[in-house]
Order: C-alpha cells, then sequence, then structure tokens
C-alpha cells in the first residue's frame, strides 16, 4: 500500500480519504493503551508518503529533545539546563538551517564576493526540502523551551513525546502546538462520541471546499499570471493579486480546518488557526488573526524574550522588525519573503509613529460620529496593505515583484479570461460566487457560531446545507490534487 500512496497522501486527495478512515476505524477498536502506538505508527507512515528517508530527520529530532529535557529536569542548576537547551536549539535549527537556509545564504555570499571579484566555490546542498520541517521543528523547540523554563516537565515516555512531534493531522502544515497543551491530551481516552465525530467531518468538509472550490480555482489564473507577469499589464495582475489574497487563505485555512477537524473526530482539540483575518481593523489585529499558532509562537518565544515592548521604545521597534523579518525567512528561503516580512514590520512601525497624527485625522473628520464607517475605511486599508505585501510572497522574484507592481495601472487589459490566463468564464463565476459564500459564513459567524446556528434548523434545512456543501465539492472542487501552499514551509 505504501508504494501506492508515496508522493500523494494529501488531505484533498483520495488516497487520505483511504487512510483517515483506517486509522480511525483501528484508533477506536484498539484498547486504550495501545492507541499511542497505532497513531504513531500512522504518523510516521503519513510522512513517509512523501520521501520515506525524512523520517529520519523527525526521529533524530525527537530523540534529541527527548534526551535533552530529561537532562534539564535532572538539575535545578540553571547552567546545566541551559547547557542541554543549546543542544536542543543547535540540532534543530541546524538541522533546519542545512535543509533550508543553507543554498540560500551560500548564493547570496557567492553573488556577494562575485561582485568584488573574489573567488568563491562552495557546492549548493542539492536536496529537497523536506516537507512541513519549519513547523514540526518549532513544535519541539517550544517543548524543550518550556521545559527549560519549568512550565512543562520533561514527558518521559518516549513514544509519547514522539506521537506529540509527529502527530499526523497537523504534521506537515500545523498548527503549531504546544506540549503543554497537546501532550496531556495522548494520556486521555476518547470513546467514540457520535455528535463529535459529526462535527469534525464537518469542519473537514469546510476545509475541503475552501481547498478545492476556491483556493485550487483561483490558483489556475493565479498562477498563469503570476508566472507569466510579464506578459501582462493592467487588470489581470491586480485580479491576480487579489485572487491570490483569496486562494492563499483558503488554501492555509483549509488545511487548519481538516486538521482541527480529523483531530476532533478523534478526540483531539487543536488550536484555532485563524479568526477571519481580512476583517481585520489594523495589521496589529491581522496578526493576532492570521496563522495564530505562529504568531503567538513567535510572541512567546522570540519577541518576549527580546524584552517585547517592557524595554525603550528605540528597542521595541527592533523588536518588532527583527520578528517579522525572522517571520518573513521562516515562511522560505527567498528575499521576497524577507521582503513581504520586513514590509508588515513596516506597517506596524509606521502605525506606532503615526498614532497621533491618525487620532488628529480621526478628530478632524469627526469619524467618531461615524464608527461603523470608521471600521470599515480600517477594514480595507488593512486589508490592502496586506495585499500589496502578497505580490512579493507569491512573486517568483524580486525581479517579477518590481514588475507587478509597476504595471498594476499601466496599458490596461480589459480581457480577464481565456488561455492565456487558463481561466474559462464558467471557472470564474464559479471562483466569485464561492468567495461571496465564504464571506456571508464570515459575516454570520462575526455574530453567532454558524455550526450551532444550522444544528437549531429543521433537518431538512440542515441536511440539505450539508449536501450542498457536499455537491460542491464534487462538481465545482479542481480535483488535480493540488499540494499545499504551506507545505513547502
Amino acid at each position: 500500500m505504501l508504494g501506492v500512496l508515496v508522493n500523494t497522501m494529501l488531505f484533498n486527495s483520495v488516497q487520505f480519504f483511504i487512510f483517515f478512515p483506517i486509522v480511525v476505524g483501528i484508533y477506536f477498536l484498539t484498547p486504550y493503551r495501545g492507541r499511542w502506538i497505532w497513531l504513531l505508527a500512522s504518523s510516521y507512515y503519513f510522512y513517509m508518503c512523501w520521501k520515506p528517508e525524512y523520517i529520519l530527520l523527525i526521529i533524530l529530532s525527537t530523540l534529541i529533545d527527548y534526551y535533552a529535557a530529561l537532562q534539564m529536569g535532572k538539575t535545578s542548576n540553571k547552567q546545566q539546563r541551559k547547557k542541554f537547551l543549546i543542544l536542543s536549539l543547535i540540532s534543530n535549527l541546524g538541522i533546519l538551517f542545512a535543509f533550508k537556509y543553507f543554498n540560500f545564504f551560500n548564493d547570496s555570499l557567492s553573488a556577494v564576493f562575485n561582485s568584488f571579484n573574489i573567488f568563491y566555490n562552495v557546492p549548493t546542498f542539492k536536496v529537497l526540502l523536506p516537507v512541513g520541517i519549519s513547523f514540526y521543528t518549532f513544535q519541539t523547540l517550544s517543548y524543550s523551551i518550556d521545559v527549560y523554563r519549568g512550565h512543562k516537565e520533561p514527558e518521559k515516555h518516549l513514544g509519547i513525546f514522539a506521537l506529540y512531534v509527529a502527530f499526523f493531522p497537523q504534521l506537515v502544515a500545523g498548527p503549531i502546538e504546544r506540549s503543554t497543551r497537546l501532550l496531556p491530551q495522548f494520556y486521555q481516552k476518547y470513546d467514540f462520541d457520535y455528535h463529535r465525530v459529526c462535527d469534525g467531518l464537518k469542519l473537514m468538509g469546510w476545509g475541503l471546499f475552501k481547498k478545492v472550490v476556491i483556493a485550487d480555482r483561483l490558483a489556475i489564473y493565479v498562477n498563469s499570471v503570476y508566472n507569466n507577469a510579464h506578459d501582462f499589464t493592467g487588470i489581470p495582475l491586480i485580479l491576480a493579486t487579489y485572487f491570490f489574497a483569496f486562494q492563499i487563505y483558503c488554501d492555509f485555512s483549509g488545511y487548519s480546518d481538516i486538521a482541527i477537524g480529523a483531530s476532533r473526530v478523534m478526540g483531539f482539540d487543536l488550536m484555532k488557526n485563524f479568526d477571519r483575518p481580512y476583517f481585520s481593523k489594523s495589521v496589529a489585529e491581522f496578526w493576532k488573526r492570521w496563522h495564530i499558532s505562529l504568531s503567538t509562537w513567535f510572541r512567546d518565544y522570540l519577541y518576549i524574550p527580546l524584552g517585547g515592548n517592557r524595554v525603550s521604545q528605540h528597542r521595541w521597534l527592533i523588536n518588532i522588525m527583527i520578528v517579522f523579518l525572522i517571520s518573513g525567512l521562516w515562511h522560505g528561503a527567498k528575499w521576497t519573503f524577507f521582503i513581504w516580512g520586513a514590509l508588515h514590520g513596516f506597517y506596524l512601525l509606521f502605525s506606532i509613529w503615526s498614532k497621533e497624527l491618525r487620532a488628529k485625522i480621526h478628530t478632524q473628520f469627526h469619524l467618531d460620529q461615524f464608527p461603523k464607517l470608521s471600521q470599515i475605511l480600517s477594514v480595507i486599508i488593512t486589508f490592502h496593505l496586506v495585499l500589496f505585501a502578497w505580490i512579493f510572497f507569491r512573486a517568483n522574484s524580486l525581479s517579477d515583484a518590481a514588475y507587478i507592481i509597476t504595471h498594476l495601472f499601466s496599458n490596461i487589459q480589459w480581457k480577464l479570461t481565456g488561455a492565456a490566463t487558463g481561466l474559462s468564464k464558467i471557472d470564474a463565476v464559479v471562483a466569485v460566487w464561492a468567495i461571496i459564500v465564504l464571506e456571508i459564513v464570515h459575516l454570520v459567524q462575526s455574530k453567532r457560531n454558524i455550526y450551532q446556528l444550522i444544528k437549531k434548523q429543521p433537518s431538512w434545512l440542515q441536511w440539505g446545507v450539508y449536501y450542498s456543501l457536499i455537491f460542491s465539492i464534487l462538481f465545482f472542487g479542481v480535483h488535480s490534487h493540488n499540494q499545499f501552499i504551506y507545505f513547502q514551509f
């Protein structure tokens, strides 16, 4: 069976919809004490479906952090504990650097040396990037740091700890869980609960809708334009940028919904990773709603240790920029990601610098008398700041990004669909319809829990909604098994 599933174990694949029911069925049939063995084996198998040998990296990281934490737990001497924390940090970050960042820095150094006619001939590291390496590295690092700080007792059960590192629903793209939250759940006994299983499946269905109906359909247009950026000007570039904003949101939040839903089916509770981020009224609020597990990780393990806002304003601003620059590089070893992170850092710095000016404008135009209008304007401005930064995130190179920015409003082309963009008029209609459905759901969610709202409706209406969702996935979904965007990080 492994040979059939290699390179195809995606949440939006037929293979996963064979794998998942088998895992869940055997999980609930297995005696409680042996369930961790089954889940760990399933998680390792799930990961090995991409590149089997890379499971050794996860096992190595697991063993190092397990050992380091046990040693930290044996002493209260801070210096001794720090030695084992450093062992964990160097080992994990070293592996991450070697596979993800070595070539980036090597190529950058080569360009610098060559510009000064200095010979530099260090060969590149020709390996595939292990899928999800940034996610599981950060997850296991948070464990080591929590043990060092005394927030978590060392986990003595190696198998349970290995399951925490490799738990398959969130292994390759999060949410990035904390050991204090997820590890204790592996000691709980979860019986089969019909209502909980149904809730999990519904969330998985909604995540799949966002992925295959919205994200993968928008990807047709976005890829056609952004991969051939110099062939377009004006409206196609603008539309592709708007489409990418919704593509990346639906792709990533769709993955998170499926991961959270799959875990819920088995009884586990993963943290919320998205909270309607495009309704944010500031960039700071956006980062409280977007990829919450990562933004809170950087807050707790980088921003606060740097001093947070408990330092001089000058140092505080530097701390903010450091976090966002590293966040940019976390997403990818390319200058486009670095600029994307820098832009978001600059947005936050500018909001701090301009606080008094914005207050004066607010007062001068009497916006206090129109709170709803003020909120709408804030949402629109914030969305477009984020949208502008997405250009760098999606562009294949800095030169492409520069071209797109300088040609957004030049030589306006009104032909939006067709062979050049890969999107037919029907596809465009389906995409717009699906985005409207998404935003209606978001508006309802801003007022009340939509799942509870649906449950209160008559049975015929409930099942009408569920069948409509299934029908949309089957007939309007793009079933080409497109990889999730965040798998590359």
